[in-house]
């Protein structure tokens, strides 16, 4: 079972799922691919957890701990989540670089930079999971569901360069 509750952020609303022990989902109210929401439980440590490292994070610093995540998708999604999780603060990386990390891991001659970007649009664990951090061939601001306006305010925070 899931439980939810809000955060109050810097970039608006936001809205948190869990299990009584993992984070499931983390999405800005509005962003595309948001679930309903049921009425709020915030008795949960993982949500405690939650916000101490947003909080950390909207401070402009590295929060140093990930809450315990559990990320629904299919392994292709996963596998992409996973390399997210991989990019540092303040960094970005583009699609394309990590359609071909992917290749290399499953051992394919190549891997659609589309198919990654649609799994990247699929993160269910909105800044946690750091899907702000992917950027277009030449660190061009492309698609991120909470809205390009967001995604460039959080790689602001990261004080993240972008361009090619």
């Amino acid at each position: 079972m899931d439980y939810f509750t809000h955060y109050r952020s810097p970039l608006g609303l936001l809205t948190l799922s869990a299990t009584d022990t993992h984070l499931t989902g983390l999405w800005f109210d509005g962003q595309k691919h948001t679930p309903p929401a049921p009425p709020p439980d915030a008795a949960r440590t993982v949500f405690a957890q939650t916000r101490r490292w947003l909080d950390a994070y909207f401070a402009g610093r590295v929060p140093g701990f990930t809450p315990p995540l559990l990320l629904r998708g299919t392994p292709f999604q996963q596998s992409v989540w996973k390399l997210l999780l991989a990019i540092p603060f303040g960094q970005t990386c583009t699609y394309g670089t990590l359609a071909a990390e992917i290749a290399a891991v499953i051992a394919a001659p190549r891997m659609s930079a589309q198919a990654v970007g649609g799994a990247v649009a699929r993160n269910p664990v909105s800044i946690i999971v750091p899907c702000h951090r992917v950027v277009g061939a030449h660190g061009e601001l492309t698609g991120y569901a909470g809205g390009l306006e967001r995604k460039r305010a959080l790689l602001a925070l990261e004080n993240a360069a972008l361009g090619a």
